[in-house]
């Protein structure tokens, strides 16, 4: 049986579905109030969209995977990447674990995100009430 050593230099190749290459973060500002929070509800009723909250902050999450990367999981434009592909260690990544193991909030649906909403301001539905009342 031959036994192969994961290494950073090879450990892309094994890696099950390239999985660094398969979205793009944005990191955002601390949503504090009712408008940042709906204003995320906005963004994660796209498909696609999601939030994760880390020991760095706040982001903003497609799930996209690049146009670069080749059937082989390989990057088509390897020796011309961008700095933030070049700059990218994989010394421990998600090949290793997983990153929503990282993430101290994480957001995939809009149900999920109105239920913390609704946690976090307990008047949540208060200008909505209101606003059906009006009608």
């Amino acid at each position: 049986m031959n036994h192969i050593t994961i290494t950073p230099e090879n450990k892309c190749s094994h890696c099950p579905g390239t999985k660094c290459c398969q979205y793009v973060t944005q990191q955002i500002d601390t949503p504090k109030k009712k408008d940042d929070f709906q204003l995320m509800l906005w963004q994660i009723s796209h498909a696609n969209v999601e939030f994760y909250k880390d020991e760095d902050g706040w982001f903003l999450m497609f799930i996209t995977p690049c146009q670069q990367l080749q059937n082989d999981g390989g990057c088509g434009i390897y020796e011309e990447r961008p700095d933030i592909c070049r700059e990218y260690s994989n010394d421990y990544c998600e090949f290793d674990s997983p990153a929503e193991e990282g993430f101290e909030l994480y957001f995939r649906t809009y149900d999920e995100l109105i239920i913390y909403c609704r946690k976090r301001f307990k008047k949540w539905d208060k200008k909505l009430k209101k606003m059906e009342k009006a009608n």
